[in-house]
C-alpha cells in the first residue's frame, strides 16, 4: 500500500491530460491513459489523445495501443494499467492514471466484479439479437429471462441491455448474481485522487470551442478514415463522441453547422453525465472545482507534495 499512485479524474474537456503532464514532469511521472476511447490507434483528434509532442515531454502508456476492431472491457484495461503501473514503479517514477472513464477507474481502484469472459460469438449473438429486435421487444426478452436486472436498466441503454443478455448466456447466471459477488483485482497502491470539477458553464463553453477546433484540425478526415475500415456500428469506437454526427455529415444526412452543433450538444452532455458519477462514485477525492491556472496548478502540486512525503505514515 505505501506503492504511490495519483488518479486524475473529470470530464471531458476538464485539463485533465494537460494537468497529468504538468503533474508527471514536476514528480518524474508516467502517464497512463484511463480513456476508453484513447486507447484505440485512430481518432486521435476526435478523442482529444495528447498530441505526439506533448507524449514526448514525459512517458506516456496505453494511448493508441488497440485497433478499433477490439471491444476492450474494463477488466482487460485493468490488466494492462495494472502492467504500466508495475513498470512506472520499476523505473522509480510515479505513476499517473488520467481519464474519464469511471468504470475503468473504479476497476483499477477497487476491482471488478467476477463475471467469467464471455465467448466472441455469444456477444456477436446479443448484438445481432439487439439489432434486430429493437430495445423495446429486447428488454421484454431479458425481462423473460432475467427480471431481476431488465428492472435495472434503461430500455434505451443498449450496451447494458446487451450485456446483461451475454452474462447470462454464458454463464447462466443474472449479471446481479455475479455483482454481488465480492470485487477482484484491484490494484494494491496508496492513492492519491484528485477529481476536476470545473464551473459548468465554462466547461461547457470548453467542450464547444474544443470541437470546433478539432474540426479545423481534421477529425472529419479522421471520421472517414475510420468509417472507411467497414467496422461493426456497435463497436466502442464507432461510437465515440463526435463520430455519430460526423458520420452523418459524410452520408449527407446532417449540414456541417448541423452535425458540429450535435456533437457539441452531445459532448456537453456526457461532461455532465461524468460530472454527476464522479461527484458519487469516487471515494474521498480531492476536488478541484475551479477552472484550472498557474495558482491552481501551485495548489495542486503541494498536494502531491504532501501525498508523496506523508505516505509512510
Amino acid at each position: 500500500m505505501n506503492r504511490p499512485a495519483i488518479v486524475i479524474a473529470g470530464p471531458t474537456a476538464s485539463g485533465k491530460s494537460g494537468l497529468a503532464l504538468a503533474i508527471a514532469r514536476a514528480f518524474n511521472g508516467t502517464v497512463i491513459n484511463a480513456d476508453s476511447m484513447q486507447v484505440y490507434d485512430v481518432l486521435r483528434v476526435v478523442t482529444a489523445r495528447p498530441s505526439q509532442a506533448e507524449e514526448a515531454q514525459a512517458p506516456h502508456r496505453l494511448y493508441g495501443v488497440l485497433s478499433p476492431s477490439v471491444n476492450c472491457s474494463a477488466a482487460a484495461w485493468k490488466d494492462m494499467a495494472a502492467a504500466a503501473m508495475a513498470e512506472s514503479w520499476a523505473q522509480g517514477r510515479l505513476p499517473v492514471v488520467v481519464g474519464g472513464t469511471g468504470l475503468y477507474l473504479r476497476t483499477l481502484m477497487h476491482g471488478i466484479s467476477p463475471v467469467p469472459a464471455i465467448p466472441d460469438e455469444i456477444r456477436t449473438q446479443a448484438r445481432a439479437l439487439l439489432a434486430e429486435r429493437g430495445n423495446a421487444a429486447f428488454h421484454a426478452l431479458l425481462a423473460a429471462r432475467d427480471p431481476v436486472m431488465a428492472a435495472r436498466l434503461d430500455p434505451a441503454n443498449s450496451q447494458r441491455l446487451a450485456r446483461a443478455w451475454e452474462v447470462i448466456e454464458a454463464s447462466g447466471q443474472s449479471l446481479a448474481a455475479w455483482q454481488a459477488l465480492p470485487m477482484e483485482g484491484a490494484v494494491d497502491a496508496h492513492w492519491l485522487t484528485l477529481s476536476l470539477a470545473p464551473p459548468r458553464e465554462a466547461l461547457y463553453a470548453n467542450c464547444d470551442q474544443r470541437f470546433a477546433l478539432m474540426m479545423e484540425h481534421g477529425a472529419l478526415d479522421e471520421v472517414r478514415a475510420l468509417l472507411a475500415l467497414g467496422l461493426d456500428p456497435a463497436l466502442p469506437a464507432m461510437k465515440a463522441l463526435g463520430v455519430p454526427e460526423l458520420a452523418a455529415l459524410l452520408a449527407g444526412t446532417l449540414e456541417p453547422k448541423q452535425a458540429v452543433s450535435a456533437a457539441q450538444k452531445a459532448t456537453r452532455n456526457y461532461a455532465k453525465r461524468q460530472l454527476t458519477w464522479f461527484r458519487h462514485q469516487l471515494e474521498k477525492p480531492e476536488v478541484v472545482s475551479a477552472q484550472l491556472s498557474e495558482r491552481i496548478f501551485d495548489e495542486i502540486f503541494a498536494k502531491v507534495r504532501h501525498f508523496l512525503l506523508t505516505r509512510f505514515q
